[in-house]
């Protein structure tokens, strides 16, 4: 007991023999042991003990090297990759969101296009199967309706696709996920989302028009609706312009792309990228033109995302600013 009080800190174990012979030279052993490697703790005797479970002093340690469970062994292995690997990563990450809007786009588009061939054809009498020669010929009207019914639909399994996914990675956080939660506090004062939504849509219609007169395209001038169009049919139209397309194209880029884009290069970055996609998903028969018209539009709804923390304001801007651009596409001269 007198070997304990000289020596602070020493443990017993209570596998220490009892006091004998052979447990005083024991104890005596341990002390010294325990001096001369500068421990205080019987524990850390790597070579007198436990040589098989302890690590050695740390006076012994090679440089740089950590013990495990210690704040350098649990330094994230992005840290220690360097810049190099930290830039595969990213990359990596961001070809695989590439990769997945493309295959949610192409999944709903297939769908849309099979749910319009064979619901059509089998309201019209038509066998869905019939090889393309024997199909009888359906109007030009009735084409119109289905290419109509294919963009509607495809964007309702859009963001099905999307909504399912999200809730099947993470179901008691697939809100938070893509920004429809408000257990964040809103960063943009009412008045100024209410400010950028009236006048962000002149800025849009001036941006787009000038662009498609600076590269000779017809979607900013000259606009007019089919004749074959009824009132009906018109409103729909405008419905999926101002309301259904908005929320697809918005949880899709703006929340599930953005989510993790913002978690591989962080939410500057992760503005760019989705407006990159946004503007390549809207590539037609006029080139470049289309893309770069809504660029800024991509640019503004991904700051949005990212300055108020949810979908809703975002989904506003869009739709808003698609509804004025038709209005004013359409509008009497």
């Amino acid at each position: 007991m007198r070997l304990a009080a000289a020596c602070p800190g020493l443990g017993w174990r209570r596998r220490v023999p009892p006091p004998g012979p052979i447990g005083l030279l024991r104890r005596t052993f341990i002390a010294i042991a325990g001096l001369a490697t500068g421990t205080r703790d019987i524990e850390g005797i790597g070579p007198v003990l436990k040589p098989d479970r302890v690590a050695p002093p740390p006076h012994l340690k090679p440089p740089g090297e950590a013990v495990a469970g210690s704040a350098q062994s649990r330094a994230p292995a992005s840290d220690r990759r360097g810049v190099p690997g930290r830039l595969w990563t990213a990359t990596w990450q961001l070809g695989a969101l590439v990769a997945l809007v493309v295959l949610y786009l192409g999944a709903a588009s297939l769908l849309a296009l099979v749910a319009v061939r064979v619901g059509f054809d089998l309201w019209k009498g038509i066998d869905p199967f019939l090889p393309p020669e024997q199909r009888p010929f359906i109007g030009a009207v009735e084409l119109a309706h289905r290419a109509f019914a294919i963009d509607a639909l495809r964007q309702v399994f859009l963001a099905a696709l999307v909504l399912g996914g999200a809730w099947w990675q993470d179901r008691t956080g697939w809100r938070r996920r893509l920004a429809l939660d408000r257990e964040r506090l809103n960063g943009m004062r009412p008045v100024a989302l209410l400010a950028l939504l009236l006048v962000w849509p002149v800025l849009h219609i001036a941006w787009v028009t000038g662009t498609a007169e600076l590269f000779g395209a017809s979607f900013g001038q000259h606009v007019r609706l089919s004749p074959f169009m009824s009132q009906a049919a018109v409103a729909a139209w405008l419905a999926y312009l101002a309301i259904l397309a908005p929320v697809a194209e918005e949880l899709l880029l703006r929340g599930e792309a953005f989510a993790r884009a913002q978690a591989a290069v962080g939410p500057l970055a992760a503005i760019l990228v989705t407006a990159l996609i946004f503007a390549a998903a809207h590539v037609s028969s006029w080139g470049l033109a289309r893309p770069v018209s809504l660029l800024p539009l991509a640019l503004a709804l991904g700051w949005l995302r990212w300055r108020t923390g949810r979908l809703w304001p975002g989904i506003a801007l869009h739709g808003w600013s698609n509804l004025a651009l038709v209005t004013y596409l359409l509008w009497p001269a």
